[in-house]
């Protein structure tokens, strides 16, 4: 793909993850945790380009495009978007298939794309992520990006995937956006988001309020997806997302590793329709 298809990609998906009614996130049904839509269109867009420069490393893309977001919002609105979106934008570019693409990039990962993706996470500052005693984000970086990863994957969703070869993406979201081809564009995005609330406890949740609270959560949306008809008429399917996303958000809890995974699993829609 050109730069600029991936570009497009990328920003199609992002826009297309704020149209749905991701309960506890911020979408265009109702705004939280001190953002609004607006901070994410605009985060999208400016990310957009450095994302899909093209021949450019991981880390590197990485780097340029929370720089870029941060400028553009001054607030850390696509950090977990980002480090899942880079590999795919980079196997995107290559001839060939876009998941044999992905497991090459990531095994290419190496010290250089460590340093630039350490720095991205401390400048976008997000609670708790990458602060750690064996790879601290803060600290010069000693392995490469993929091995980072793996020392973060058994307490970070998006680090998982880059050692599992994205398979939470690939299995869980696109299976279930497959799956769904006869419903809205909006519902298949919102079944998405509550099949990865569903399957695992949120790790943004987790790293903020215990792997307890993270579990509960967790079970909630068990219990609202089996309620959930998302090939139904769209005020009978957000009837049981609009009461999750209200409880959700009056007890501060935002999903957001879940709503990372929704952004990378449309991305990869788009990248492979």
């Amino acid at each position: 793909m050109t730069p600029d298809a991936i570009a497009h990609a990328f920003r199609a998906a992002c826009h297309a993850e704020l149209d749905a009614l991701k309960a506890g996130n911020v979408h265009r049904f109702s705004a939280g945790h001190g953002m609004e839509v607006a901070h994410f269109e605009r985060a999208a867009d400016a990310a957009a380009a450095p994302l899909a420069a093209p021949g450019e490393r991981v880390g590197r893309r990485i780097e340029t495009a929370v720089a870029a977001s941060l400028a553009a919002t001054g607030l850390n609105t696509n950090l977990g978007i980002l480090l899942l979106c880079a590999p795919l934008a980079a196997a995107a570019e290559r001839p060939g298939t876009l998941r044999p693409n992905l497991d090459a990039v990531l095994a290419s990962l190496d010290l250089a794309d460590a340093e630039d993706a350490f720095r991205a996470i401390a400048a976008a500052s997000p609670g708790g992520l990458g602060r750690h005693a064996t790879h601290d984000v803060a600290a010069p970086a000693r392995i490469g990006l993929r091995e980072a990863m793996a020392d973060a994957a058994g307490r970070d969703r998006i680090a998982r995937q880059y050692v599992s070869g994205f398979d939470d993406v690939f299995k869980i979201g696109l299976a279930r956006y497959s799956g769904l081809e006869d419903a809205e564009p909006e519902a298949r995005t919102e079944a998405v988001h509550l099949a990865f609330m569903a399957a695992f406890p949120d790790s943004h949740i987790a790293r903020k309020f215990g792997e307890a609270v993270a579990e509960q959560v967790r079970a909630e949306a068990t219990m609202v997806a089996a309620r959930t008809d998302f090939r139904a008429r769209a005020d009978e399917r957000r009837a049981p997302l609009h009461a999750f996303d209200a409880s959700l958000k009056a007890r501060g809890l935002n999903p957001g590793t879940s709503a990372d995974l929704t952004v990378a699993t449309l991305f990869v829609a788009r990248l492979t329709a």
